[in-house]
């Protein structure tokens, strides 16, 4: 029996659309231009199915597939590949992902039979207030105005992760998991078309007004374009520096000075992170959150993740529901799906949060009592419009949140060779972070995905801004046992859409009985106790109006995914890449 923290209870180079959602703070209006992503053409390139039976890396990006490839074919651990997949992401899908952000990582040991996760979010500054993102007049600012610069930006936590993961589950020394990155700095990468498209947008205003970014993306005046290849010398010396020394040089030496020296003095709201933010940054080896669904086993992230909890709700709300003999692409399919979203939306909202600050009942979010009472709310005739949070005994009264997660995040899912795995959500949080550069890495915004209002309805919100504090999540890595036995490894990124993504997937592979590529393939539908979207340019569409004879509001939209999925059967590895993007799977 494997050893988890069980709570006994129980989708290359096609771009995507952006579009606009309004939220509200009071009577502060927070107008954000959600998922901008290139535009797709109409209808989706399915990929095929990847097959080994040794090892697997399925990634973002064709560069950082190969170097966990290479990785592994040295004989390296899954912990070993997924590091050299991140120091190669931070360079070539500068956008999603980076050093200079945050991750969470699931960790399977297959001879142990144990699941563990690593915390490597984000913390915010000692000095930081609730207040910051709020105007003269205690309204929330404009969300985009409060993305751009130092302000924004969390202790950075992605490298310490990886560094104790290394220390616990590594087997070739921490040295050689730079090789590929520091040539493909030194050396250069060719631009994607994807990376063109992003900086030729200008979505994060960031990248053009802040100088140290702007100088990288737009040498001599002109944005970078598809088959250039670029070269990060600066990224290739504290990449040098990293593998010679670990990770003290980025957390208590030279790069920590350049990272708050870039932060405190930035053209454009300067922040408060100082150089003991960055020396008292710790990562957390914390246990995984675990349900049942059916006769499987679905493990993923704890706070300040909502992904585990949320996933975990919406596929168990739905596990009265023969969805196996339900097509995919049928109206009660996906009146289910919105519905059983909904409920796992409007928790997520109240009681989600760091749970070292507040008190989040995962217990009870998770159990199989509460979770059989909330799938009784959902009407198969119509839709429910917003759910409300579930009422929980002996919880604090919380204000709805006010926060906003955008997609430029990644996923990486690795099978080695001795069957031990990562599934690892890795972000910056907006496309290009803060816009904030320094040493040819970018820092994150995730200070932004706290709630920009602190108190919502006269209630303080659950994942407001505190000092030393890390900021609620989506991102969710997964894994899905059955009989002991792993079976799935899984995540996407998407913002917000991320949770939907993931179950929608688990759905796919273990109802529908696809392969993950065919599962990933599936056109997208999300509804985040808002409005049900269903995916511009597949055949899903066309249930627009059966759906809205049922209540729903309903938006026909391009939705990036982003699913690196691999299935474990039999001694089979069976991967899938999302086709929305450019990623790749590779194995032996």
């Amino acid at each position: 029996m494997f050893k988890l923290y069980h709570f006994k209870s129980f989708a290359f180079s096609t771009f995507l659309l952006c579009s606009t959602y309004q939220s509200w703070a009071g009577s502060s209006k927070v107008q954000v231009q959600e998922d901008r992503e290139p535009e797709a053409a109409t209808g989706i390139i399915a990929k095929e199915a990847v097959i080994a039976d040794k090892f697997m890396v399925a990634t973002a990006n064709p560069y950082a597939t190969q170097s966990g490839y290479n990785i592994l074919k040295q004989g390296g651990s899954a912990v070993d590949a997924a590091i050299a997949v991140q120091l190669v992401l931070t360079l070539v899908e500068p956008q999603s992902s980076g050093i200079g952000g945050g991750a969470f990582m699931l960790h399977w040991d297959k001879e142990k039979q144990n699941l563990t996760t690593f915390d490597g979010r984000e913390v915010a500054p000692k000095h930081a207030t609730s207040d910051i993102f709020l105007d003269k007049n205690g309204q929330a600012i404009p969300w985009i105005q409060a993305v751009v610069g130092g302000r924004s930006v969390g202790v950075p936590g992605v490298l310490a992760a990886l560094k104790l993961a290394h220390e616990k589950h590594g087997v070739l020394p921490w040295k050689a998991l730079f090789t590929d990155a520091i040539a493909l700095a030194e050396n250069g990468f060719r631009v994607t078309p994807r990376l063109q498209k992003l900086v030729e947008m200008q979505y994060n205003p960031g990248i053009t007004k802040l100088e140290s970014i702007h100088q990288y993306f737009f040498p001599n005046g002109k944005a970078i374009q598809a088959g250039d290849l670029l070269v990060n010398k600066k990224l290739a010396k504290v990449y040098r520096s990293l593998a010679e020394k670990g990770i003290t040089p980025f957390y208590q030496g030279w790069i920590a000075k350049s990272i708050v020296n870039a932060v405190q003095n930035s053209s454009i709201a300067p922040g408060k992170l100082s150089i003991d933010d960055l020396a008292n940054y710790q990562p957390r080896e914390i246990s995984p959150v675990c349900g049942n669904y059916r006769q499987y086993q679905v493990c993923g992230m704890a706070p300040p993740s909502s992904g585990g909890i949320a996933v975990i709700q919406i596929l168990k709300q739905l596990e009265p529901y023969k969805l196996g003999e339900l097509p995919f692409s049928d109206a009660r399919t996906v009146h289910l799906f919105t519905q059983s979203s909904r409920l796992a939306f409007a928790d997520r909202a109240k009681y989600v949060a760091d749970d070292t600050f507040v008190d989040v009942p995962i217990k009870t979010l998770v159990s199989d009592d509460y979770l059989a009472r909330r799938s009784k709310l959902i009407d198969v005739k119509k839709d429910m419009g917003k759910a409300t949070a579930g009422e929980l005994p002996n919880v604090a009264q919380r204000g709805d949140n006010l926060s906003m997660e955008l997609p430029s995040t990644s996923h990486i899912s690795i099978v080695d060779a001795k069957g031990n795995a990562v599934s690892m959500t890795t972000s910056i949080e907006m496309a290009f972070g803060s816009a904030v550069m320094t040493e040819g890495f970018i820092l994150n915004n995730q200070l932004t995905d706290f709630s920009l209002a602190p108190i919502m309805n006269g209630k303080p919100v659950a994942n407001r801004l505190e000092a030393n504090k890390r900021p609620r999540s989506s991102m969710a890595p997964t894994m899905v046992f059955e009989k002991d036995k792993l079976r799935l490894v899984v995540g996407s990124p998407g913002g917000s859409r991320i949770i939907n993504y993931v179950a929608q997937t688990i759905m796919g592979v273990l109802d529908w009985k696809l392969d993950p590529q065919q599962a990933i393939n599936l056109p997208k539908i999300t509804n985040r106790n808002r409005i049900t979207a269903l995916e511009k340019g597949t055949s899903i569409t066309q249930l627009a109006s059966a759906l809205r004879n049922k209540g729903h509001k309903v938006s026909i939209r391009d939705l990036n995914s982003g699913v690196q999925a691999i299935v474990v059967d039999d001694g089979s590895l069976i991967g899938g890449a999302d086709p929305r993007r450019e990623g790749t799977v590779k194995g032996e």
